[in-house]
Protein backbone atom coordinates (compact mmCIF):
# COMPACT_ATOMS: atom_id res chain seq x y z
CA UNK A 1 0.00 0.00 0.00
CA UNK A 2 1.30 3.30 -0.84
CA UNK A 3 0.89 5.49 2.05
CA UNK A 4 1.57 8.56 0.49
CA UNK A 5 -1.51 8.34 -1.31
CA UNK A 6 -4.39 7.08 0.57
CA UNK A 7 -4.28 10.44 2.75
CA UNK A 8 -7.47 11.92 1.15
CA UNK A 9 -10.25 11.58 3.69
CA UNK A 10 -14.10 12.11 3.91
CA UNK A 11 -15.17 13.97 6.97
CA UNK A 12 -18.96 13.60 7.63
CA UNK A 13 -19.38 16.76 10.40
CA UNK A 14 -22.56 17.03 12.36
CA UNK A 15 -23.85 19.83 14.60
CA UNK A 16 -22.32 20.09 17.47
CA UNK A 17 -24.95 19.67 21.02
CA UNK A 18 -25.39 22.25 23.07
CA UNK A 19 -22.47 24.08 24.92
CA UNK A 20 -21.74 21.56 28.37
CA UNK A 21 -23.87 18.79 27.30
CA UNK A 22 -22.49 15.69 27.67
CA UNK A 23 -21.98 13.18 24.73
CA UNK A 24 -23.33 9.58 23.94
CA UNK A 25 -19.49 9.09 24.12
CA UNK A 26 -18.94 7.84 27.35
CA UNK A 27 -17.50 10.30 30.00
CA UNK A 28 -17.26 13.39 27.26
CA UNK A 29 -18.72 16.23 28.37
CA UNK A 30 -18.15 19.19 25.89
CA UNK A 31 -17.76 22.19 26.92
CA UNK A 32 -17.76 24.36 23.59
CA UNK A 33 -17.06 24.42 20.36
CA UNK A 34 -13.36 24.31 20.82
CA UNK A 35 -12.92 22.50 24.10
CA UNK A 36 -14.40 19.27 25.65
CA UNK A 37 -13.57 16.44 28.53
CA UNK A 38 -13.48 12.75 28.86
CA UNK A 39 -13.19 11.48 32.11
CA UNK A 40 -11.83 7.63 31.88
CA UNK A 41 -13.05 4.33 34.09
CA UNK A 42 -9.88 4.44 35.22
CA UNK A 43 -9.97 8.16 36.71
CA UNK A 44 -7.50 9.48 33.74
CA UNK A 45 -9.13 12.28 32.09
CA UNK A 46 -8.46 13.70 28.56
CA UNK A 47 -8.34 17.19 27.34
CA UNK A 48 -9.23 18.49 23.93
CA UNK A 49 -8.75 21.81 22.32
CA UNK A 50 -9.29 22.96 18.88
CA UNK A 51 -7.97 26.35 17.14
CA UNK A 52 -11.38 28.60 15.73
CA UNK A 53 -9.43 27.62 12.05
CA UNK A 54 -10.23 23.95 13.25
CA UNK A 55 -6.53 22.81 11.42
CA UNK A 56 -4.98 22.26 15.14
CA UNK A 57 -6.20 19.70 17.94
CA UNK A 58 -4.70 19.04 21.44
CA UNK A 59 -5.23 16.52 23.46
CA UNK A 60 -3.76 16.33 26.83
CA UNK A 61 -3.87 12.63 28.94
CA UNK A 62 -3.67 13.51 33.10
CA UNK A 63 -3.15 10.44 35.24
CA UNK A 64 -5.45 9.57 38.48
CA UNK A 65 -3.07 11.96 40.09
CA UNK A 66 -4.17 14.77 38.22
CA UNK A 67 -0.39 15.12 37.00
CA UNK A 68 0.08 15.58 32.98
CA UNK A 69 1.19 12.55 31.21
CA UNK A 70 0.95 13.03 27.80
CA UNK A 71 -0.01 15.35 25.27
CA UNK A 72 -0.66 14.86 21.33
CA UNK A 73 -1.04 17.81 19.21
CA UNK A 74 -3.26 16.83 15.70
CA UNK A 75 -2.56 18.33 12.32
CA UNK A 76 -5.88 18.06 10.64
CA UNK A 77 -7.21 17.92 7.15
CA UNK A 78 -9.92 20.47 5.08
CA UNK A 79 -12.06 17.52 6.19
CA UNK A 80 -11.81 17.80 9.53
CA UNK A 81 -9.43 14.02 9.78
CA UNK A 82 -6.08 13.72 11.45
CA UNK A 83 -3.05 13.93 9.03
CA UNK A 84 -0.60 13.21 11.59
CA UNK A 85 0.35 14.00 15.46
CA UNK A 86 3.42 14.93 17.71
CA UNK A 87 3.32 12.91 21.12
CA UNK A 88 5.15 14.45 24.12
CA UNK A 89 5.35 13.29 27.09
CA UNK A 90 4.43 15.05 30.84
CA UNK A 91 7.10 17.52 30.25
CA UNK A 92 7.21 17.83 26.62
CA UNK A 93 9.62 16.02 25.34
CA UNK A 94 8.76 14.67 22.02
CA UNK A 95 8.69 11.07 22.17
CA UNK A 96 7.06 9.77 18.88
CA UNK A 97 5.10 11.21 16.23
CA UNK A 98 2.49 9.41 14.11
CA UNK A 99 0.83 9.69 10.72
CA UNK A 100 -2.85 8.32 9.50
CA UNK A 101 -3.86 6.90 6.36
CA UNK A 102 -7.56 6.79 5.13
CA UNK A 103 -9.34 4.52 3.30
CA UNK A 104 -10.13 5.76 -0.94
CA UNK A 105 -12.01 1.96 -1.97
CA UNK A 106 -15.30 2.25 -2.41
CA UNK A 107 -17.71 0.73 0.12
CA UNK A 108 -17.99 0.64 3.83
CA UNK A 109 -14.43 1.54 4.62
CA UNK A 110 -14.42 4.85 2.34
CA UNK A 111 -12.80 8.05 4.45
CA UNK A 112 -12.56 5.98 7.26
CA UNK A 113 -9.22 5.43 9.23
CA UNK A 114 -7.21 2.38 7.96
CA UNK A 115 -3.43 2.42 9.14
CA UNK A 116 -1.57 4.34 11.83
CA UNK A 117 2.03 4.49 11.57
CA UNK A 118 4.27 5.94 14.88
CA UNK A 119 7.79 6.73 14.15
CA UNK A 120 10.49 7.30 17.23
CA UNK A 121 10.74 11.37 17.13
CA UNK A 122 13.89 10.65 19.26
CA UNK A 123 15.93 8.16 17.08
CA UNK A 124 15.21 8.03 13.54
CA UNK A 125 15.30 4.59 12.47
CA UNK A 126 16.64 4.28 8.46
CA UNK A 127 15.53 1.63 6.25
CA UNK A 128 18.54 0.20 3.55
CA UNK A 129 16.62 1.76 0.90
CA UNK A 130 17.02 5.43 2.92
CA UNK A 131 13.10 5.59 4.11
CA UNK A 132 12.58 6.61 8.03
CA UNK A 133 10.92 3.14 9.29
CA UNK A 134 8.32 3.13 12.03
CA UNK A 135 8.53 1.92 15.12
CA UNK A 136 4.41 0.82 15.01
CA UNK A 137 1.77 0.36 12.73
CA UNK A 138 -1.89 0.34 14.37
CA UNK A 139 -4.42 -1.62 11.14
CA UNK A 140 -7.96 -0.26 11.70
CA UNK A 141 -10.32 -3.00 10.11
CA UNK A 142 -14.29 -2.76 10.09
CA UNK A 143 -17.62 -4.64 10.31
CA UNK A 144 -19.84 -5.22 7.54
CA UNK A 145 -21.71 -2.03 9.25
CA UNK A 146 -18.98 -0.01 9.66
CA UNK A 147 -18.37 -0.66 13.34
CA UNK A 148 -14.42 -0.25 13.43
CA UNK A 149 -12.88 -3.23 15.59
CA UNK A 150 -9.94 -3.16 17.81
CA UNK A 151 -7.23 -2.14 16.34
CA UNK A 152 -4.08 -4.63 15.45
CA UNK A 153 -0.84 -3.67 16.60
CA UNK A 154 2.29 -4.42 14.88
CA UNK A 155 5.34 -3.69 17.08
CA UNK A 156 8.48 -3.62 14.74
CA UNK A 157 11.12 -3.61 17.03
CA UNK A 158 12.89 -7.28 16.86
CA UNK A 159 13.19 -9.02 20.38
CA UNK A 160 10.98 -6.61 22.57
CA UNK A 161 7.63 -5.64 23.71
CA UNK A 162 7.56 -1.73 22.52
CA UNK A 163 6.50 -0.87 26.68
CA UNK A 164 10.19 -2.99 26.99
CA UNK A 165 12.31 -0.85 24.31
CA UNK A 166 10.45 2.68 25.59
CA UNK A 167 9.52 2.50 29.29
CA UNK A 168 6.22 3.53 27.64
CA UNK A 169 3.28 2.38 25.79
CA UNK A 170 0.69 5.36 24.42
CA UNK A 171 -1.03 2.84 21.97
CA UNK A 172 -2.88 3.84 19.22
CA UNK A 173 -3.24 7.77 19.16
CA UNK A 174 -5.79 7.89 16.72
CA UNK A 175 -9.08 9.53 17.57
CA UNK A 176 -11.35 7.45 16.91
CA UNK A 177 -14.64 10.15 17.84
CA UNK A 178 -14.92 13.42 17.19
CA UNK A 179 -14.23 14.93 20.90
CA UNK A 180 -16.13 18.25 19.92
CA UNK A 181 -19.70 16.91 18.75
CA UNK A 182 -22.30 14.17 19.88
CA UNK A 183 -22.13 11.32 18.04
CA UNK A 184 -26.13 10.74 17.76
CA UNK A 185 -26.47 14.65 16.87
CA UNK A 186 -28.54 15.08 14.11
CA UNK A 187 -27.06 16.65 11.05
CA UNK A 188 -28.18 20.47 10.93
CA UNK A 189 -31.31 20.98 8.47
CA UNK A 190 -30.35 22.77 5.15
CA UNK A 191 -31.73 26.20 5.47
CA UNK A 192 -31.84 26.43 1.98
CA UNK A 193 -34.56 23.76 1.73
CA UNK A 194 -37.86 24.50 0.26
CA UNK A 195 -41.56 22.82 1.64
CA UNK A 196 -42.34 20.03 -0.83
CA UNK A 197 -45.00 21.14 -3.20
CA UNK A 198 -44.01 25.13 -2.42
Amino acid sequence: MNFRCIFAAVCLLGALPALGQISTVPGLEIKGPYSSIKKNKDGTREEFKKTPDERTITKQTYGVSGALTLSTIYRVSDGGNPLNCDIMDGRGTKLFKSRYGYSKKPGITYGKLVEEQMFDARVKRISPDGVEMPVRRFIYTYNADGSQNKPISIVLLPGKTFEETYGIDPGSSALTFDPFKDPNAKAPTNPNAKKVGK
